[in-house]
């Protein structure tokens, strides 16, 4: 097997990245760490990389508002490349304030950049929040998250609410099982009626994360990377029986095994 590599993404600000890569590199991938400014004076280097990632952190501080600047510096310069990323058979992986830039973007809803159906905001509470959460897939058609029924991970962030336009257009993203990760509690329970701190900002249907039509770009604002081995569970010392793993390793599993 040829690894795949990864161009990882960063800006000022970025504070996930060598973490993210290291994840990537656990699972076999080769990884490539790009500042932005490097990456707008020599975009060629994203052409022979097969995954593209956005990793967490504020990059420019968040200010105007969270991933706004970089977006608006991606969109400027190198809109290109990443739809070059989006249209080609391979991946795209946004996480926490990637998952911002990428909203911002639009990439998960091709031909509605103009008006999105949903968007990223303030958490319902309006403050950080920084806390594990428990997770459900639902439908999804995630090349990431195949084969994740359940995971536990950690979030931090104070713009992670996603909010829809209209009840007609998240249905529409429901049909196309572009909404399959979601907060739940405990046991499993996503409804209605899930409410803080199981939805931890609040967001609407409980969305924690989000891909595109074809499956293969994925936003999610809880933070695979930071729970890769078992030891970084906040428990670890209690389990009776020690999985292999950390949960979010698979994530990024995912994402080697599809190239193979």
């Amino acid at each position: 097997m040829v690894a795949p590599k990864v161009l990882i993404l960063r800006a000022p600000g970025t504070n996930c990245d060598v973490e993210t890569g290291y994840a990537f590199e656990l699972v076999g991938a080769k990884t490539v760490s790009v500042h932005i400014n490097q990456l707008i004076a020599e975009p060629e280097i994203a052409r022979d990389c097969q995954i593209l990632c956005f990793p967490g952190g504020f990059s420019y501080g968040d200010d105007i508002a969270a991933g706004r600047i970089l977006a608006q510096r991606l969109n400027v310069h190198l809109r290109e490349v990443v739809d070059q990323f989006c249209a080609a058979d391979r991946l795209v992986l946004g996480i926490c304030n990637g998952f911002q830039v990428m909203m911002r973007l639009g990439i998960f809803f091709p031909g509605e950049e103009s008006d999105p159906p949903a968007t990223l905001t303030l958490n319902q509470q309006a403050r950080f929040e920084d806390r594990w959460v428990h997770l459900k897939t639902e439908q999804t058609n995630s090349v990431f998250l195949a084969g994740i029924d359940r995971i536990f991970l950690p979030m931090a962030h104070a713009e992670g609410r996603f909010v829809a336009a209209s009840q007609e257009r998240v249905a529409r993203l429901h049909s196309q099982r572009q909404l399959g990760l979601k907060y739940c509690d405990m046991d499993g329970r996503s409804d209605a009626e899930t409410v803080f701190p199981a939805n931890p900002n609040g967001s609407q249907f409980n969305v924690a994360g989000i891909s595109d039509p074809t499956g293969r770009i994925l936003g999610l604002m809880p933070h695979p990377e930071r729970y890769v081995h078992v030891t970084q569970h906040p428990y670890w010392t209690r389990f009776k029986q020690r999985p292999e793993f950390g949960e979010g390793r698979q994530i990024f599993a995912n994402a080697v095994q599809y190239f193979v």
